[in-house]
Formats: C-alpha cells, sequence, structure tokens
C-alpha cells in the first residue's frame, strides 16, 4: 500500500504564508512527478504547482512568484511554500504523485488540506 499524507493547512489572513507537506509512504521504488492542486466551492479542480524527480518546476499564472513548490527526494515528500496569500487562493489543496512501485507506475492523491484565506 502506499499513502500520501499532507499537512499544513489552516487559515492565514490575506498577505499571510502557510507551507503545505505531502509525505509518500508505503512500498515505494521511485517518485517521478510530484504535484499541487487545489479546488475550490463550484470551481474545478487545477494543477498549482507540479515539480520532477529532476527538480524542473512549473506554475499556475495565478501563483508564480508568491507560491515555491520543492521536494526531498530522500524523505519521499513534497512542499509548497505559499506566500502573499489572496481570498482567492482559499482552496482544498491535494498532493498528486507517480509512484514506480510493485506492479508498476501508478497514480496517487492525498486526502487534502484546507487552506482558508480570511481576515
Amino acid at each position: 500500500q502506499v499513502q500520501l499524507v499532507e499537512s499544513g493547512g489552516g487559515l492565514v489572513q490575506p498577505g499571510g504564508s502557510l507551507r503545505l507537506s505531502c509525505a509518500a509512504s508505503g512500498s515505494i521504488f521511485s517518485i517521478n512527478d510530484m504535484g499541487w492542486y487545489r479546488q475550490a466551492p463550484g470551481k474545478e479542480r487545477e494543477l498549482v504547482a507540479a515539480i520532477t524527480s529532476g527538480g524542473s518546476t512549473d506554475y499556475a499564472d495565478s501563483v508564480k512568484g508568491r507560491f515555491t513548490i520543492s521536494r526531498d527526494n530522500a524523505k519521499n515528500t513534497v512542499y509548497l511554500q505559499m506566500n502573499s496569500l489572496k481570498p482567492e487562493d482559499t482552496a482544498v489543496y491535494s498532493c498528486n504523485a507517480h509512484i514506480r512501485r510493485p506492479g508498476g507506475l501508478l497514480n496517487y492523491w492525498g486526502q487534502g488540506t484546507q487552506v482558508t484565506v480570511s481576515s
């Protein structure tokens, strides 16, 4: 079994910062791409940021310059540092990982963590 466990969500005022973490555990050979997605009420899920196993990154235009994705391959963990948060960043944030394990390369999702930006 493989699990992705997220942490770090919460309530923050506009302009504040939060750091999300997502740790993968279980029978893992290696992890390819990892990413963070978010879904706000009434909206479709969107990609926020992604990072390859080599460290190349990609960001949604709406978060460029404010969010930073990083990973620690030794810990099978991906992070999302969110600065200058805006009310429109409010959403459930979920991590995603393409994990190579016995049985092949599979796509996994975390359970999601709520981020609320409000004064």
